[in-house]
C-alpha cells in the first residue's frame, strides 16, 4: 500500500474509479472488484485503529479529504464503501466480546456493513422498533434507506425500545421470514443497490447489540456528525471543476471546504447547503459547457448532474432543507 493514503485514494480515483463510472453507473451493482480494491488498499480501515489493522490516521481531515476524492471518482462506488465507517467507529467503542469478535474484520473489508438509521431523523412515532426477548431482541418496522444490498454482510441497524433509547445492533444482511428488502429505483447511484429493509419479529441475539443509546444522546451527535456527507459534494464540485479547468470552481471549493471544517454544529446546516449547491453549480456548469453531447449516456456530464441532484436531499436535515430553500429564494414549509 502507498504510504501516503491521500495519494493512493487520488490514484484510485483518477486510474480505476472515474475512468469506469459510467459502466458503473450503467450496472445493476457496484461491481465487487472495485470495493475489493478499496479494502486491499486498506480503505475499509478508515476509521478504526491501527492495531486492529485500521488505518489510524492522524486526524479527522485527512479522512475527509480522503471520501471527497474518492467520492469525485465514482460515488456509487464511494456511497456503498462510505456506510461502512460507522460500523468501524461503533464497534471500535463497543463491549470486549464484541468488539474483538469483528473489528479486525470490518478494519480489513472481510466483513462489509451497511448502515440503517435514517428512520431515527423522521418525524412521529419510532419506524423500527426494538422489545425486549429472552437473550436479546425483536426488531419490528422498516429501515427506510440501506445502501449496498449485495455488496455487504451485515447492517448496522438502529431500533427504537418503548422509552426511546436507541438499540444499535449488527444484523446479518441476509434476506429471511423476518427480514424482507424492497430494492428502490435510484434517478443516481443505483448501482449503489439501495433498499428498503422490513424486519417483521426479527430476532437479534443479544452477542449482537453494539450500545443502547439515549434518543437525545443521538440527536447531539448526529448534528455534530453532519460534515461528513459535505465531503461527498465537494467530491463531485471538485470533479467538475477539473473537467472545466475552471479556476474559479475550485476556489469555491477549497473556500466551501474551509467552511464546512470551521463550521459549529448550529452553523452547519448552512454550510452543507452550500456544498450542495455549489455541486450542482458545477455540474450544471459541466453540461452547458459540453452542449448537447452532455446529455448523452456516454458522458460523464450527466453522470455527475445527476449525482448532484441526489447530494441535495441525501443526508438531509430539517435545518439543511431549510438552509436550501433559503438559497434558493424560498421559505421552508
Amino acid at each position: 500500500m502507498n504510504p501516503d493514503p491521500i495519494a493512493r485514494a487520488r490514484e484510485i480515483s483518477d486510474s480505476v474509479l472515474f475512468p469506469g463510472a459510467l459502466d458503473v453507473d450503467a450496472a445493476a451493482i457496484v461491481p465487487v472488484e472495485r470495493l475489493d480494491l478499496l479494502a486491499d488498499a486498506g480503505f475499509y480501515g478508515l476509521a478504526g485503529p491501527a492495531e486492529a489493522g485500521g488505518m489510524d490516521l492522524p486526524d479527522l481531515a485527512t479522512a475527509l479529504e480522503i471520501i471527497e476524492i474518492l467520492a469525485g471518482g465514482d460515488l456509487s462506488t464511494t456511497f456503498i464503501w462510505l456506510q461502512h465507517h460507522g460500523a468501524v467507529r461503533a464497534v471500535s467503542e463497543a463491549p470486549p466480546p464484541l468488539r474483538d469478535t469483528w473489528l479486525s474484520r470490518l478494519c480489513r473489508g472481510s466483513t462489509r456493513a451497511g448502515v440503517a438509521f435514517s428512520g431515527l431523523r423522521r418525524p412521529g412515532p419510532p419506524i423500527l422498533t426494538a422489545t425486549s426477548d429472552a437473550g436479546g431482541w425483536r426488531f419490528t418496522g422498516a429501515a427506510p434507506w440501506v445502501t449496498g444490498w449485495g455488496r455487504i454482510d451485515v447492517v448496522r441497524a438502529a431500533a427504537r425500545r418503548d422509552n426511546g433509547d436507541i438499540v444499535w445492533a449488527l444484523v446479518d444482511a441476509q434476506e429471511s421470514a423476518s427480514l424482507r428488502i424492497e430494492p428502490l429505483r435510484l434517478a443516481a447511484v443505483n448501482a449503489s443497490a439501495t433498499v428498503t429493509v422490513r424486519f417483521v419479529d426479527h430476532r437479534v441475539p443479544a452477542d449482537r447489540v453494539i450500545s443502547i443509546q439515549p434518543f437525545e444522546e443521538w440527536q447531539q451527535a448526529d448534528r455534530a456528525s453532519l460534515r461528513l456527507n459535505g465531503s461527498l459534494a465537494l467530491g463531485v464540485a471538485g470533479r467538475c471543476a477539473r473537467l472545466l479547468d475552471s479556476d474559479s470552481l475550485s476556489a469555491e471549493v477549497r473556500a466551501c471546504r474551509a467552511a464546512l471544517d470551521q463550521a459549529s454544529p448550529e452553523g452547519m446546516p448552512a454550510q452543507r447547503a452550500w456544498a450542495s449547491d455549489l455541486a450542482l453549480r458545477a455540474a450544471a456548469t459541466l453540461v452547458v459547457d459540453g452542449g448537447g453531447r452532455s446529455i448523452s449516456i456516454d458522458q460523464q456530464a450527466q453522470r455527475l448532474a445527476r449525482e448532484a441532484v441526489f447530494l441535495l436531499v441525501f443526508g438531509q436535515t430539517a435545518a439543511i432543507k431549510a438552509a436550501q430553500l433559503g438559497r434558493l429564494g424560498r421559505a421552508s414549509a
